[in-house]
This record gives C-alpha cells, structure tokens and sequence, in this order.
C-alpha cells in the first residue's frame, strides 16, 4: 500500500515520469496535457512487462491534478485498484510472463 503521508513524488512528475510496482501491480504517473492544463495521468498495469509491452486493454488510467492533492487522489486509486484485485496482482507474481495469457 502507498502511505499518502511519505508518497510526494510531485515535483518529480513535473520533470519525469515516475514508476513502481505493489505486489504484481505496476504503475506510472506521468505529466500530461488535457486541453489547455497539465494533468497526472495514472495508469496501472499487471507484471510482468513493462507498460509499453502490456497490450493496451490490460492498462488503465485515470488523470487527476497536477498538484500536491492530485498526488493524494493518485495515491487513494492506486490503493484501491490494489485492494480491489489483490488476487489477480498477486497471481501475476507467480506466473513467468510466458503462462500469462494477454
């Protein structure tokens, strides 16, 4: 789980995308722009590949504010996602991603 307390990588997203993973399930906050502002967008994937080589409808995103709050919106979706599913991540940890089936 993510501790919205120590989890401040804002300043960070600003310049870089920013990944890591929670038990079979991967992410990524990455800037963008939607319209005329600047977004996170939040998107989530099962292991064992990285996000370009996780076929699209595996994949799902949210965007939130680019800001300090936005972080905390980031961080409550990434915790539930997980705690929605943590069978199916944590079935992703035990298979070769050669037995996944995409």
């Amino acid at each position: 789980m993510i501790d919205k307390e120590t989890f401040h990588p804002l300043n960070y997203i600003k310049k870089e995308e920013y990944s890591g993973s929670m038990e079979g399930m991967r992410y990524m906050l990455k800037k963008v722009r939607k319209g005329e502002e600047d977004v996170i967008r939040v998107t989530i994937w099962p292991e064992p590949l990285n996000m370009l080589r996780t076929p699209e409808h595996l994949r799902e995103s949210i965007d939130v504010p680019l800001t300090a709050d936005g972080v905390g919106q980031a961080a409550d979706w990434l915790n539930e996602q997980y705690e929605s599913r943590k069978d199916y991540w944590l079935d992703r940890l035990k298979r070769p991603w050669t037995e996944i089936a995409y």
